[in-house]
């Protein structure tokens, strides 16, 4: 698999809110293109670090497409259009203005550890599901 013509979605593995978007995500891409990685990997802070992006804190996930990082509700619109059936068209949000879709996106994250509760470890993949979740040797790829 090519991954640098794959979105790559960085995510807070032991935010709860997060770990239910990423099985949201597999869910409903069912072409599989959609790779991921945990913020807290190896790969996560070295794509972080790629992207100049913040490695604490960040309070957003991140979407790495075609060499450029999309944030906030940006991340979140580019992945959808990758989704299955009529949910690519959430995409379609984009025409509202960012900074209320970042508004919206901003009080969602500052809460989600309060609203969704957090996990003492990051999410790990079935067997089945490891081939979509980056490992360390593969950042050469992307």
């Amino acid at each position: 698999m090519n991954f640098s013509n794959n979105p790559v979605v960085l995510f807070d593995g032991i935010c709860n809110l997060c770990n239910q978007s990423v099985q949201f995500i597999i869910n409903h891409n069912k072409k599989g293109n959609i790779l991921f990685a945990s913020q807290q990997s190896e790969i996560g802070e070295r794509l972080l670090e790629t992207y100049h992006l913040p490695q604490e804190n960040i309070n957003s996930f991140v979407c790495i497409y075609q060499g450029k990082a999309f944030l906030k509700s940006t991340a979140a619109l580019e992945v959808a259009k990758h989704l299955d059936g009529g949910w690519r068209y959430i995409s379609l949000f984009m025409i509202v203005p960012k900074f209320i879709r970042d508004g919206v996106y901003s009080f969602i994250a500052s809460n989600r550890y309060r609203w969704f509760g957090k996990r003492d470890a990051c999410f790990m993949p079935s067997e089945a599901l490891k081939q979509r979740f980056l490992s360390g040797n593969i950042i050469t790829e992307i």
